[in-house]
This record gives structure tokens, C-alpha cells and sequence, in this order.
């Protein structure tokens, strides 16, 4: 199994870039549009890395963070 990112993003057309390039460089991804679906997502999948945008709808990455 490889390395397991969490890309928590609300732009699809960047959510769809970073899945194509990093899966084609061999990482799982699982993407999240907003910040209540990425801590969904975190706890369930418990990604090796996450790529976590600022400005989200629902819950900021800043405040994410804080959970």
C-alpha cells in the first residue's frame, strides 16, 4: 500500500489535478470539498499527509486545525 494523502480542497479543478499527478506518481488520494468532510475523511482514513486549503466553505483550515 502506499503513501495516503488527504487533498481538502473546494476547487474541483484542482482537486483533479493534484489526484491525477499524485496518483500517477503512486499515492492513494481521497479528496474532501469542504472542511466538515476532510475531518470526516481524516478520521476514517488516516492519511500519511494532507494537503489542507484556507478557504473553505463550512469549516476554514484554520479552524480545522484546531480539532
Amino acid at each position: 500500500m502506499g503513501t495516503k494523502l488527504l487533498v481538502i480542497e473546494d476547487d474541483a479543478n484542482i482537486c483533479d489535478l493534484l489526484r491525477i499527478y499524485f496518483e500517477n506518481e503512486g499515492y492513494e488520494v481521497k479528496i474532501a470539498g469542504d472542511g466538515i468532510e476532510g475531518l470526516s475523511y481524516f478520521k476514517m482514513y488516516e492519511p500519511d499527509l494532507v494537503l489542507l486549503d484556507i478557504m473553505l466553505p463550512e469549516v476554514d483550515g484554520f479552524e480545522l486545525l484546531e480539532y
